[in-house]
């Protein structure tokens, strides 16, 4: 028999609070300056929403559909349940736009209590993840009627914040799976094709790309397997480049400080470029690959002034696809031909043109290649080679952004997978989730009195001990003090004899007695 999974409204609470923590995780906080002060620890508007679309958009639960606008709506979510608040303090009845206004978190609990019930015996109704509408329907959260003990509770109809605690939903179970190899790669593989689709702002990239082309192991392998300066490094070393050839471009690249061991001759460096170019001609195909040649003769036309950041970020992601043999190839050559273009110390290799020109249309069929020759348009390969040039350092490093992304996924994954009680022996971890125990008002004003005359007991105490205070002036603050805090102070005092242990008399210094003595009578010299 088939079991399904429906995520009802405590399933939707567990939703609201992984959304919730990742959000405080990992939005980006800084200082902003607004109004002639300076505001730390927040963030803007604008900036929330493309941080926190780019999270749903990547979420398991919701995907790549979830727009800019509903993403809106759920940050009204959060400042209204007093996720956020704006940098003054306010939330509740105030409105977020998609602006440079500055929110910051609040220090309260944010999570929201996950109910733990048996579940209702019986097959339960069967979905794997949320559909398109309930997406929506946790932005939205409309209330409608209760439902009865027996109903299943969709998301879109509920609001947890308000639902009626007596009604016992139905308690589904989300399955649960341990994340394989290949379940990794399949990560590593959407998020780069979804931030590629993005950037190419194309609604589908089957029109450019084959999906049967894309190996989810060359961008693991690209990603993870570098060396200190974002070089891929090879396992198999029958791949890489033969010592020679490599010796020969390091020769190039650090002209003229090279081994003091090779010959040297008038026209030694031409044979050894020679060298170099023969061998990147003598590969079977260039180092872009054949499958990828729609690809990057689309990007082409990104490449104008006011789009130079939008070519680098496809570049980027494109080279990834790349086989990590090709990609080696590739960040060594534009990286020998970027420092012998720049070398003025380098002498003329051509007798008609300079080095950069010679470099462009030496290596533009060894980079960018189509079967068909004639499909070929040599001015494209070169343009390519030219901004590959420029920009290979920027292009051909690990993007950052993208490991990040991928590994909070990962995160996200393996903490989001439950198991709720009585689920039939569905065995899965169960998150942790940190938030505060709600208290009642009786419990709250004994804790405030409880904590309050402890501060002021130890303020009598720091009083009573304070060895740079005259006698005078201590008695006279500790009558203060009795009069103001009688209670504290007769239980630190219960008793005369104790408050007079604190002032003992000390013996008094007299002051030297002095012996009156009797002047002598003065006697006249004469009688």
């Amino acid at each position: 028999m088939k079991i399904e999974v429906v995520p009802t409204w405590p399933y939707l609470n567990v939703t609201w609070n992984e959304v919730t923590k990742l959000f405080k995780a990992g939005m980006p906080l800084r200082k902003h300056r607004q109004h002639f002060r300076v505001y730390g620890n927040c963030f803007t508007a604008i900036a929330a929403v493309d941080w926190l679309h780019e999270l749903l958009r990547y979420n398991s639960n919701f995907g790549p559909d979830v727009t800019r606008q509903q993403t809106i709506q759920l940050l009204k979510k959060f400042l209204k349940n007093h996720v956020i608040e704006d940098v003054k303090g306010r939330w509740g009845s105030e409105d977020l736009e998609d602006n440079s206004h500055l929110y910051r978190f609040a220090s309260t609990s944010p999570l929201k209590p996950i109910p733990h019930r048996p579940p209702v015996s019986g097959p339960a109704s069967v979905k794997k993840s949320f559909s398109m509408k309930e997406k929506e329907g946790f932005f939205k959260c409309r209330t409608s009627k209760k439902p009865g003990k027996e109903t299943t509770v969709s998301i879109e109809n509920v609001d947890p914040s308000k639902q009626d605690m007596e009604t016992e939903p139905v308690i589904e179970v989300v399955q649960a799976r341990a994340l394989t190899e290949e379940d990794i790669q399949d990560v590593w593989r959407g998020i780069t094709l979804t931030h590629l689709q993005k950037t190419l702002g194309l609604t589908a990239l089957e029109d450019v790309l084959d999906p049967r082309h894309i190996n989810s192991q060359n961008i693991v392998y690209n990603m993870t397997n570098v060396n200190k300066h974002g070089v891929v490094t090879l396992e198999d070393k029958t791949d890489d480049l033969p010592h020679w050839v490599l010796s020969a471009m390091k020769c190039l690249a650090n002209w003229p400080k090279y081994d003091s061991n090779q010959p040297s001759y008038p026209g030694f460096e031409r044979d050894v470029f020679k060298t170099v170019s023969d061998y990147f001609y003598s590969l079977p195909q260039p180092l872009l690959t054949f499958e990828y040649y729609e690809l990057f003769v689309n990007i082409l036309g990104l490449l104008q002034p006011q789009l130079e950041r939008v070519a680098i970020e496809a570049l980027q992601l494109c080279t990834l696809l790349l086989p990590p043999a090709s990609r080696r190839k590739l960040q060594l050559l534009m990286r020998m031909i970027s420092r012998m273009s720049q070398n003025v110390d380098m002498p003329r290799l051509h007798d008609a043109i300079g080095t950069r020109t010679l470099m462009v249309h030496t290596f533009s069929r060894c980079v960018l290649g189509c079967e068909e020759e004639v499909d070929l348009d040599e001015l494209l390969a070169t343009r390519l080679v030219s901004f590959l040039m420029d920009h290979h350092q920027e292009i051909l490093q690990v993007p950052v952004y993208l490991q990040n992304a991928v590994q909070d996924h990962l995160v996200y994954l393996r903490k989001v997978q439950i198991t709720y009680p009585g689920s039939g022996g569905v065995e899965a971890p169960m998150p942790i989730y940190s938030f505060c125990r709600q208290i009642s008002t009786e419990e709250f004003e004994e804790q405030k009195l409880s904590v309050s005359q402890a501060a002021i007991a130890d303020l009598l105490e720091s009083l009573v001990k304070d060895k740079n205070m005259s006698v005078k002036d201590k008695k006279k603050k500790l009558k203060q003090f009795q009069r103001q805090y009688t209670d504290i102070y007769t239980h630190r005092f219960p008793t005369t004899a104790s408050e007079a242990q604190l002032f003992e008399d000390k013996p008094k210094i007299k002051p030297p007695m002095l012996i009156s003595m009797k002047k002598p009578k003065a006697f006249g010299i004469r009688n």
